[in-house]
């Protein structure tokens, strides 16, 4: 049995950083989100790494466990405070965020 990774793109209000992000789960490309469309993939239970791109912005990389059976849900997206949004110009994994819900 293996468990199923969901991740969703959400925001409220304005986003400039509404493209499509891709699914990096273990250094390999899964699939490509877009903004209010949720994707779930199939993933083995275990210890994963997953973080989003879109051209030079990413996420900070997260580590996580999933049991067998188990959803693991995160949720991203590209906005945030200004001093943030003006720092991810020089540092670009600040540009996406990524949280487990």
């Amino acid at each position: 049995m293996s468990a199923t990774l969901k991740l969703t793109h959400k925001t409220i209000g304005v986003e400039i950083r509404r493209g499509p992000y891709d699914v990096v789960l273990d250094g390999e490309r899964v699939g490509s989100l877009e903004l209010n469309d949720p994707i779930e993939t199939p993933i083995e239970p275990g210890l994963h790494t997953l973080h989003v791109r879109s051209g030079r912005n990413s996420s900070r990389t997260k580590t996580f466990n999933a049991a067998e059976g188990e959803t693991v849900a995160f949720r991203c997206s590209g906005k945030s405070i200004l001093p943030i949004f003006l720092l991810s110009f020089v540092v670009p994994s600040l540009a996406l965020s990524l949280h487990r819900e």
